[in-house]
């Protein structure tokens, strides 16, 4: 009976335990749900009326304990709260792709956790929890967030680790040596930090390493030859480091590898014979070193290989037939070598082409007749080599082709019929070449060309009216032999930038419907033999910046409005001897030199013109500038004066009772500030000799705090809008590190004070034209971040412009929210496309220098970006980064994109943050890891 008894009594403390549990569980999630701001409300089902194991995101152990946790990419933000990690049978916890910020717990107790995923946020301090804590943890991945410091000396305690991602932070130091104790890891990724030192020898006793990402940091010395030992890899990535030396000959042994990636580094030597025994290999990218030598004939063994990146190295000698060879090739890129003889016969008509890039070698020769076989090639790149012979036939009937440059060779003969009809090609060089015969007597069917470039051929005859195009942008034209009137027809290129016919034989007058190409910024006519006056309508053209009219037969007199244009800067008439009359008194033809106006009839002008006075002479200059003077000084008068009422009105409405003395005529309404800094702090800061600015709104200030004697910045804003006090209440809360906070704000009737806090540093419009490209491009990403961040949570930037970035002593770009816009532009207000078009301009600034308020500075862009230069729009700065300049093509490529026309075709911020992030990672068509989602 009393065991009877007793065996009752445990069964029910039994049921009470369990009981307990559970309610110990649910109490933990609902603590969680409530740390957490779930601004979509995608934890609506955590409801207590509900088993929680049926809870969306939930998991459970024999449906009464917590298992798993899995809310990725929920739009959830705040700080990681410790409660997640108490559950005491937790086993998974994915927060990955939200924005939770602050550092990861450290007080943790969590013995059954095994897989740990919190990629993709904005979390701060230190990378790996304390082992102790998590000794049965399997993966860690804590990637794309903003972690620093170093990997902890212990790490190898986490003994039973699988996958370790720790890529995209800002974590320094080497690499430990206990992370070799870390036997049963398969992927290990390292890459996007700050890791210095060499590659341990040791990582070879890491035998179940299947991915190794170590690139895009500074470590050095050589390649181990250890590596050989990992039987079981599949990935190596050891890119953008400053690795030197030369491959070892022991990764011929890695038999399961697939993908080699060892770009941009400082090796040498020749590619060893040992790697062509890499039959799995699929991706090969050597590029941007030192390999010299020539490339081996035994690359016919790889036979599964789809991408071979061999560019930017001082390859020799001939392209190996055994290329020709692969089937499954698809990408082949050879540029920047010193190769030399024929492009191998056969290439293309056993592989599987999408792109071929040969350019800038000393190749010679015919084309192939096969380059297209696949019937998938779309990029075409041959510019800069010995290439002679015509088109091939073979090459009119390949539809994928979507970019050809065959510019700078020896081509001859006629644009083959099918030519001019190919549906998706959108950018099309062949100039410097030997071409020739009429182009009007085809048709021209080419809906998506944008850039035509048929400049230094033997072209003769008429000029089409048209090219089967609405979209095209440039059009160069120039050094052929091209006769007859320019159509009116040009005029209907609504998209066009730039426009060169210079150097033909042109003749009739220069047709007035040119002035219908809004968006033309560079326009050539020079060197022909046209005739009649210039046309008055192109002073209507607004973005005009290049106008070039130099030797021809035009006749009368330069149309007044023509020196209107604000954003004309250069401007040659020179050597058109019946031009007559004075010049235009404007900036461009005050600051024209005598070359642009020499052999013409003209006259006036500056000294610097060396033409002859017009009629009335000296006279009549010294009548224009005492002219022009009085009305300087008239302006700076009245302008003096109206802005000394503004500030006098300004400080004697903004004082306050304080304990310097004084009645008050503000009654204060609302304060929303932070402990740190008292109403008194801010009213002591907003005195004459803190004031350090004034911009459009109002006074700025600096201030000290009476609690912690920290810095701060005060705004004055007068006549606010009730409508933003709530917004800017909002603004209160946002934090990233790439914002300048905004610490609170005071309310006083109508106006404001709003309080920042104080960022050492310098503002990015002082300091841009001293950066190198390494730094600016840390600045773009930092906005881009920055921009990705106010997104996710609502909030629209305003104005993202360099006067509006702080660089602080790290470097680190800061954006201080433009709190006017929303001022002016009341209803409207900023939007999420508006300042992604800002971001594009700060993009242009960085890589040009030039000033977003020019005009036309997008369509100059797009014009520079088009012809291919790099040298001659990046900022001189910048030229001597020869080895970087893909990276500026390809975000000033983005620049494009953000700035687009349509504010619907402009990229999402967390788009142009994966295409940064991705230009100052990986360029191979393979990627695992580096390319994750920014997504919000």
């Amino acid at each position: 009976m009393e065991r009877s008894k007793a065996f009752v009594f445990l069964f029910v403390l039994v049921l009470v335990l369990v009981s307990a549990c559970r309610g110990s569980d649910l109490e933990l999630l609902l603590s969680l749900k409530s740390s957490i701001n779930d601004q979509f409300q995608t934890l609506s089902s955590w409801n207590p009326s509900n088993p929680f194991c049926k809870w969306d995101g939930i998991s459970c152990l024999d449906s009464s304990h917590v298992a798993k946790i899995h809310l990725p990419g929920k739009n959830l933000s705040g700080k990681i709260p410790e409660s997640i990690f108490r559950f005491p049978y937790i086993q998974s916890i994915d927060l990955s792709n939200n924005h939770f910020f602050g550092e990861i717990p450290r007080n943790l107790s969590s013995p059954y956790l095994r897989n740990l995923k919190l990629s993709s946020n904005n979390l701060t301090g230190a990378a790996v929890p304390p082992p102790s804590s998590v000794p049965s943890l399997e993966t860690l991945d804590v990637s794309d967030n903003v972690l620093s410091g170093e990997l902890p000396a212990d790490i190898g305690q986490l003994s039973r680790l699988r996958l370790l991602d720790v890529g995209g932070n800002l974590l320094t130091g080497r690499i430990p040596s206990s992370v070799a104790n870390l036997t049963g890891l398969e992927v290990l990724t390292l890459a996007s930090n700050q890791f210095i030192g060499e590659i341990p020898r040791n990582l070879a006793v890491m035998r179940r390493l299947r991915w190794v990402y170590l690139g895009y940091n500074n470590f050095s010395g050589g390649i181990p030859a250890e590596l050989g030992e990992l039987a079981a890899l599949q990935h190596l990535d050891l890119v953008y480091n400053n690795l030197t030396g030369e491959i070892p000959a022991s990764l011929g042994n890695l038999t399961n590898l697939e993908h080699l990636y060892l770009y941009f580094n400082k090796l040498t030597g020749g590619i060893p014979k040992p790697i062509f025994d890499l039959g799995k290999l699929m991706s090969l990218d050597l590029s941007d070193n030192f390999f010299s030598g020539e490339i081996p004939e035994m690359f016919v063994n790889l036979r599964k290989l789809e991408v071979l990146h061999l560019f930017s190295n001082n390859f020799t000698g001939k392209i190996p037939n055994a290329l020709s060879l692969l089937p499954n090739l698809q990408v082949l890129q050879l540029w920047s070598n010193n190769l030399s003889g024929e492009i191998p016969r056969e290439l293309g008509k056993r592989n599987n082409l999408t792109i071929l890039d040969l350019s800038t070698n000393n190749l010679a020769g015919k084309l192939p007749e096969n380059l297209c076989a696949s019937g998938r090639l779309f990029k075409l790149i041959l510019f800069s080599n010995y290439l002679e012979g015509e088109i091939p036939a073979d090459l009119s009937r390949c539809k994928s082709l979507q970019r050809v440059r065959l510019q700078k060779n020896r081509f001859s003969g006629d644009i083959p019929a099918e030519f001019t009809a190919l549906p998706r090609v959108y950018f099309l060089d062949i100039s410097g070449n030997f071409l020739s015969g009429g182009i009007a007597d085809r048709k021209w069917d080419m809906p998506q060309l944008q850039m035509l470039n048929l400049a230094g051929n033997k072209f003769l005859g008429p000029l089409p009216g048209d090219f089967g195009s609405g979209k095209l942008e440039n059009l160069d034209l120039s050094g052929n032999s091209f006769s007859g009137e320019i159509p009116a027809s040009f005029g209907r290129f609504s998209q066009l930038v730039e426009l060169k016919l210079g150097g033909n034989g042109l003749s009739g007058r220069i047709p007035a419907q040119l002035s219908d190409c809004r968006k033309l910024v560079a326009l050539d006519l020079s060197r022909n033999t046209l005739t009649g006056e210039v046309p008055a309508s192109f002073g209507d053209m607004p973005v005009l910046g290049l106008l070039d009219l130099s030797v021809n037969e035009l006749a009368g007199t330069i149309p007044a409005n023509l020196g209107q244009i604000e954003s004309l800067v250069q401007i040659n008439v020179s050597y058109n001897p019946r031009l007559r009359g004075g010049l235009p008194a404007t900036a461009a033809f005050l600051a024209i030199n005598s070359t642009s106006v020499a052999g013409t009839g003209l006259c006036g002008g500056e000294e610097a013109t060396g033409l002859p006075p017009c009629s009335g002479g000296a006279k009549s200059r010294r009548l224009r500038w005492l002219v022009l003077g009085l009305l300087l000084a008239a302006v700076l008068v009245f302008a003096a004066a109206v802005l000394a009422m503004r500030r006098r009105s300004r400080h004697e409405t903004k004082r306050v009772d304080s304990e310097e003395g004084g009645g008050s005529e503000w009654e204060l309404q609302f304060t929303k500030l932070p402990r740190t800094i008292a109403l008194n702090d801010v009213v002591l800061a907003m005195r004459e000799e803190n004031l350090i600015g004034s911009g459009k709104l109002g006074l700025s200030y600096v201030g000290k705090s009476s609690v912690n004697k920290k810095r701060f910045f005060a705004k004055e804003i007068a006549a606010v809008p009730a409508k933003w006090w709530a917004e800017w209440a909002r603004l209160c809360k946002i934090s990233h590190p790439n914002v300048v906070r905004l610490l609170g704000m005071c309310r006083l009737e109508k106006a404001a004070v709003l309080v920042y806090e104080f960022v050492e540093g310098e503002n990015l419009s002082e300091v841009l034209g001293g950066l190198i490209w390494d730094r600016r491009i840390k600045i773009a990403v930092g906005m881009a971040r920055a921009l990705k961040y106010l997104h996710c949570h609502g909030v629209a930037a305003g104005d993202v412009a360099a006067a509006r970035v702080m660089v602080d002593e790290r470097g680190e770009a800061r954006l201080r929210l433009s709190l006017h816009s929303y001022v002016d532009q009341g209803s409207k207000g900023p939007t999420q496309a508006s300042d992604v078009f800002g971001f594009g301009l700060l993009l242009i600034e960085l890589l040009t220098g030039k000033n977003r308020a020019e005009d036309g500075v997008v369509e100059w862009a797009r014009y520079c970006y088009a012809d291919c230069h790099v040298e001659v729009w990046v900022d001189a700065v910048m030229k001597g980064d020869v080895d970087r300049q893909n990276e500026m093509v390809e975000t000033m490529n983005v620049a494009l994109q953000c700035t687009a026309g349509d504010p619907g075709a402009r990229p999402t911020a967390a788009d142009l943050l994966k295409n940064l992030e991705s230009i100052v990672r990986s360029s191979s068509c393979v990627s695992y890891g580096f390319n994750k989602l920014f997504s919000c």
